[in-house]
């Protein structure tokens, strides 16, 4: 039997009245069922080239790699450009880029309900090596990517060197920072989300917007799977992704600002937003290189996971969005907002909460790491106000999920924690305590938060806010304003992260160079310049 489709989840038990009603929010293209039957394989015949969106890996495992591409002449066209059957595409992976050496090949069904996207889960590859790969499809040939699979379970690394990148909105600056990852290097490259901008913009960034969005908001599976064709028609984001696997994460803006859990910020009815989230999902999945299990679930999609490299990384990703309690105080900064206390609210949920515990206990490389979206460090964003102001967004919104994160670090004594996190379009370097306000109380670990790619534009040298920022924030050791990506090197001794920024987005091909470098010595959880 073929196997069930997300279309069929979310509609099953849909009268045709109420697929019509939908329609008429969604766009017919998100909701109804095709009323002809589907051609089992279309010829493979192209109006423009097919791989017009790139290719990328991702979620290196020593034995292998998922490859992923989209086939899409038209990207920008309904369906991109692709009649309504599956093609077949070829499938090579090779030792060499001149695909002299081919180490394995195959084929994959490319179909219309994920938009022909496909999704190779290669096996039976060889740990810690570098590898290309390509595919094929009516006689065309995509770009040639590089790969690299981790280092076997338990197998001595020298060193693993990754970078940090989130927040590229499209309309703000050019996606130079991609290009630059891209000539980097990497073994592989950590995505803290908001891979897409899916609203209009504000006043503030109408006026200074350097491109265009093709559609202001998005809502329909057709709306999303647009914004994604037109981000990865970007020639810097594709040869980010040609250059090194993705570990993929994402924030708000893939599905809604700020949304929480099961609502959105604009008192949207829980059950219509329930149908954004879902069409947001699925273009998600058919835009990254994800494995099976992230295969979305109607309204849900599982995209936390552990990803480990030898015996000197052990990677958890989180989702910070998907399970969280809505916003305490109605969002914002406040001051004195005593929900945000409360001991019931969850930024993970508890399933998720209970697997990355016992991944914290059972941790036993050198430094484990968690890559997730909000930064959990506090940060005190008012002087005036004696009791601080925070914002309700992040971990200080969830004091008692980060008081029992943190008690987790430390009661398991979980080697040489580090928190990656993005979302605030700004560098952050900081030293994580169980009591902040205490200026003598020990580190427990060490958190790094990502700049934008572009969002928030060119940025400043300073911002204006950071002198008050260090004196009410002694744990916050690092603060830059320029957009750029962090720059990580791990070896079983240290770990070094370079902030690196651009002086400007808003123009082309700008240069990028190394604003800060810290490194945290094993045993030793404190930021120390490099």
């Amino acid at each position: 039997m073929p196997p069930v489709t997300l279309h069929d989840r979310l509609l099953a038990g849909l009268s045709r009245r109420e697929l019509l009603r939908l329609a008429a929010w969604l766009g017919a293209a998100a909701v109804l069922p095709p009323f002809q039957p589907r051609r089992a394989h279309a010829q493979q015949q192209f109006a423009d080239y097919p791989f017009s969106l790139g290719v990328a890996s991702g979620d290196p495992l020593p034995n292998g790699v998922v490859l992923w591409t989209r086939v899409a002449p038209r990207p920008l066209e309904s369906a991109g450009g692709m009649p309504p059957a599956s093609i077949e595409l070829g499938w090579e992976v090779a030792r060499d880029r001149l695909f002299r050496t081919i180490e394995q090949k195959g084929t994959a069904t490319a179909s219309p309900e994920l938009a022909h996207s496909v999704h190779v889960e290669v096996a039976g590859l060889e740990p810690a090596r570098e590898y290309f790969y390509r595919f094929r499809a009516g006689g065309e040939i995509s770009p040639t990517g590089r790969t690299r699979t981790a280092p076997a379970a338990g197998a001595a690394v020298d060193s693993l060197r990754f970078a940090v990148c989130g927040c590229a909105y499209y309309e703000d600056g050019y996606f130079t920072a991609y290009r630059r990852i891209g000539e980097g290097d990497f073994d592989f490259v950590l995505h803290t989300g908001d891979y897409i901008y899916e609203a209009r913009p504000t006043s503030a960034r109408l006026n200074r917007k350097v491109r265009e969005h093709v559609i202001d908001d998005v809502f329909s599976l057709a709306d999303y799977r647009l914004r994604y064709a037109q981000y990865k028609l970007d020639d810097d984001l594709r040869t980010a992704h040609l250059s090194a696997p993705f570990l993929m994460s994402w924030d708000d803006h893939e599905v809604a600002n700020n949304y929480a859990g099961e609502v959105d910020g604009a008192n949207t009815p829980r059950e219509v937003f329930l149908l954004r989230r879902a069409a947001a999902f699925q273009a998600y999945y058919e835009h990254m290189p994800l494995r099976r299990p992230a295969f979305p679930s109607g309204s849900s999609m599982r995209i936390y996971r552990r990803l480990q490299f030898g015996s000197l990384v052990d990677l958890s990703i989180l989702d910070t969005r998907q399970y969280r309690s809505d916003q305490a105080c109605g969002d914002g900064s406040r001051t004195g907002c005593a929900e945000a206390l409360d001991a019931k609210r969850t930024m993970l949920g508890d399933e998720q909460e209970r697997w990355l515990f016992d991944n914290l206990a059972t941790a036993r490389a050198r430094w484990t790491l968690i890559g997730q979206q909000v930064f959990s460090f506090a940060r005190d964003l008012g002087a005036a106000a004696p009791e601080g102001r925070y914002a309700m967004d992040k971990w200080d919104g969830y004091a008692a999920a980060r008081s029992r994160l943190y008690a987790r670090l430390t009661d398991a004594r979980t080697p040489n924690p580090i928190v990656i996190s993005g979302d605030v379009h700004a560098h952050f370097g900081a030293e994580l305590k169980q009591d902040f306000a205490d200026v003598r109380a020990e580190p427990i670990g060490v958190e790094i938060t990502n700049s934008s790619v572009s969002a928030g534009a060119d940025g400043s040298d300073v911002a204006a806010d950071w002198e008050t920022t260090r004196a009410d924030n002694p744990h916050i050791k690092y603060h830059g304003n320029r957009r750029g990506f962090i720059a990580c090197t791990v070896t079983p001794k240290q770990m070094r992260m370079e902030f690196r920024s651009l002086e400007r987005v808003t123009e082309p091909d700008a240069p990028v160079k190394t604003v800060s470098a810290f490194v945290v010595e094993a045993g030793v959880s404190r930021l120390s310049p490099a």
